[in-house]
């Protein structure tokens, strides 16, 4: 039967691809028997209870073939239908083009741009090593599973997977388990032309286990990929890849043809395929009952095997009960009340908000013992990390100790966010990484899929605007806010003083969508009437007298500007209002009432102020308000020079207030 349900992989995967006249069967067609072996033999799920804990994770890297994952999903019994597989990649169906998590049940992480799944897998590795250090003890497993993940050749011509197979390999990740169907093919013909490296030696030089099995000479050899899973599961100090040489399109007539990769095979072909592997059914999309029994077997071993985790963790409760209860809590996501910790908002003397972002950091993470992450080799100056203390020692996540939450990223920028994606998406984890934010831009894509995941992935982008000074325009963010902003989903805080950032920060962790922390190396003075506030996006600061004349509004370290003109306009008879704009995503969420309130539309005379580019302020600045921003790079010098130069002023506020009054 086991044939018979590797060929019922293939045939559901291009039924549909042609159905739908979209889609890349070759992959699936080739890559079959992995898939099969790895869930009717090795894969620990209970298709009932699909977040089980302790259940392995399958991340398909290679998310084009995304009709692997569908049909492994439907034979295996995590509730989609035939009439799934029918609808594949058509509006509102649970078989979208790529696979999205949230989206279809069993699907552990959105994939499809080539890499990211690798970097996902390492993170939930990174999670289960974590969490397995910290709760498991004699006797008592609590934590223990595997990852997989399944990539192509496109992966691995990635950066970012280089980025996550090297740090995977220093940290030792053992339970991290990589099929690579290596097929030689991608969308533009045969990788002679573009991909010739030795993947074996790569591995084995970033201290991976190498592990080869030939599909061509041996197609559908389940003892082969068996032993290779096996061996790669004993070897704990090392992640392992299992390359399997496989032929893409396999039993088509375009069989080792990149003509099968992104287009469907075709009616003729298509009906050739079934012919040449026996296929026995008439109907398209009907299986054998057979088959669907055999695959029913597994589902009942992984439901059993859930059943004895659950005994098991009944008794670990009773003998490690305050273990248990903080376990409990951490994959359930809970968190104690951080908006009434006043202590969080306790600052007086001026500082960068990377500074403060860091006493903030410190107070959270001893109250959440969930909270891990790291920086990009840049934590003395991100700030980033855990302190030690004699209360708790924090520790670092290396490769002899994995109980630490202090993760070292290394020059890692792309695979570091996604990691902390895979962390965050494994559960048990509040995830955070940090970098300099002109290299969010390295971040981009995964930063991306937090917000397409609506994941609260936490980055601490420091280093912001020409505040950067000396180290000049190639450090110096100018577009990057504007960028992250028209993210759908990403909330973007731009704190102003402590009091911002701490809200900020409680505002990261107990939202849904990701958050990023832009903060200033340059120090700023602490404000009176600021707080809790900001976690609405935008508020009155300062305020007059009856109607202002005039708003000035600003985010960040220009709110001080706008303070200073505010005086500087009230000696001349000025009425003016300071808005501060810490997140403007928070800001539109919230009611017109508000909104009015804080920005009236009776009052035409504004003026915005920002060091970035000047396109995420036209809408508050109006037809008659002024903007003050950057249009050009910036420079290098002293950072107090450059604002100057710039026109981030006291006085060039003032002027352009009184030019927006005179319109």
């Amino acid at each position: 039967m086991k044939q018979t349900t590797i060929n019922a992989i293939r045939i559901l995967s291009a039924e549909a691809i042609q159905k739908a006249n979209s889609g890349h069967p070759g992959l699936p067609l080739g890559s079959a028997p992995i898939a099969y072996t790895l869930y009717q033999n090795f894969l620990k799920f209970n298709n009932k209870d699909a977040k089980w804990e302790d259940r392995d994770r399958f991340i398909l890297s290679a998310g084009h073939g995304s009709m692997l994952d569908y049909s492994l999903l439907y034979l295996y019994g995590f509730g989609l239908k035939k009439e799934d597989l029918m609808n594949f990649r058509q509006l509102g169906s649970k078989t979208p083009g790529h696979p999205e998590y949230g989206h279809t049940v069993g699907i552990e992480t959105t994939t499809g741009p080539l890499g990211q799944g690798i970097a996902n897998a390492v993170g939930m590795a990174i999670a289960e090593a974590h969490l397995a250090a910290k709760f498991n003890r004699e006797g008592f497993p609590v934590v223990d599973h595997y990852t997989y993940a399944l990539c192509g050749d496109g992966c691995l011509e990635e950066g970012i997977s280089y980025e996550a197979c090297s740090f995977a390999g220093t940290h030792e990740l053992g339970k991290l388990i990589l099929f690579y169907d290596d097929n030689d093919i991608t969308i533009e013909g045969d990788t002679d032309i573009t991909f010739k490296e030795d993947i074996a030696a790569r591995f084995k030089a970033q201290n991976w286990q190498v592990l080869k099995v030939d599909l061509v000479k041996n197609p559908d050899n389940v003892m082969m990929i068996s032993n290779a899973i096996k061996k790669a599961q004993k070897e704990t100090k090392k992640p392992s890849i299992i390359i399997c040489k496989t032929k893409i399109g396999y039993g088509t007539p375009l069989e080792g043809s990149h003509k099968c990769h992104g287009a469907p095979l075709g009616v003729e072909n298509l009906a050739k395929t079934k012919e040449t592997l026996g296929w026995p059914c008439a109907e398209a999309f009907d299986v054998p009952e057979e088959v669907l029994k055999h695959t029913a077997k597994a589902g009942r071993k992984g439901a059993k095997k859930e059943r004895e985790w659950k005994k098991m963790f009944a008794e670990y409760e009773k003998a490690y009960p305050e273990l248990a209860k903080e376990y409990k809590a951490a994959m359930k996501g809970e968190l104690v009340d951080l908006a009434s910790n006043e202590d969080l908002f306790a600052f007086e003397k001026p500082m960068a908000t990377r500074q403060t972002s860091a006493v903030v950091l410190n107070k959270i993470a001893a109250l959440v013992p969930s909270l891990m992450g790291g920086s990009a080799d840049l934590a003395p100056s991100n700030l980033s990390d855990m302190k030690n203390t004699d209360a708790i020692h924090y520790g670092d996540f290396t490769a002899e100790d994995k109980s630490g939450r202090n993760l070292h990223f290394g020059i890692r920028e792309h695979a570091m966010a996604a990691m902390a994606n895979g962390m965050q998406l494994h559960g048990g984890i509040h995830a955070y990484c940090s970098t300099f934010f002109i290299f969010s831009d390295y971040c981009k894509h995964a930063m991306r899929l937090s917000a397409l995941m609506n994941i609260p992935v936490v980055y601490i982008l420091t280093h912001d605007s020409i505040g950067v000074g000396e180290d000049g325009p190639t450090h110096e963010p100018v577009e990057q806010l504007i960028a992250l902003r028209s993210i759908p989903n990403m909330k973007v805080y731009r704190p102003a003083d402590g009091k911002e950032t701490a809200a900020a920060w409680i505002s990261a962790l107990t939202g849904t969508a990701p958050t990023a922390l832009v903060l200033t190396r340059q120090n700023l003075p602490q404000y009176a009437n600021s707080g809790l506030a900001a976690l609405k996006g935008g508020y009155v600061l300062e305020d007059c007298e009856g109607t202002p004349d005039v708003l000035l509004i600003a985010s960040g370290s220009e709110v001080e500007q706008c303070v200073g003109a505010k005086a500087e306009l009230a000696k001349e008879g000025i009425k003016a209002r300071v808005v501060s704009m810490p997140c403007f995503e928070e800001f539109e969420k919230q009611p017109a009432k508000y909104k009015e309130s804080v920005i009236p539309s009776s009052v035409k005379a504004r003026v915005c102020v920002e060091a970035g580019s000047p396109y995420s302020w036209y809408k508050y600045a109006g037809d008659k308000g002024e903007i003050i921003g950057m249009s050009t790079f910036g420079a290098s010098g002293p950072a107090g020079e450059l604002f100057k130069l710039f026109g981030f002023t006291v006085e060039n506020v003032v002027e352009k207030a009184k030019i927006s009054l005179a319109k």
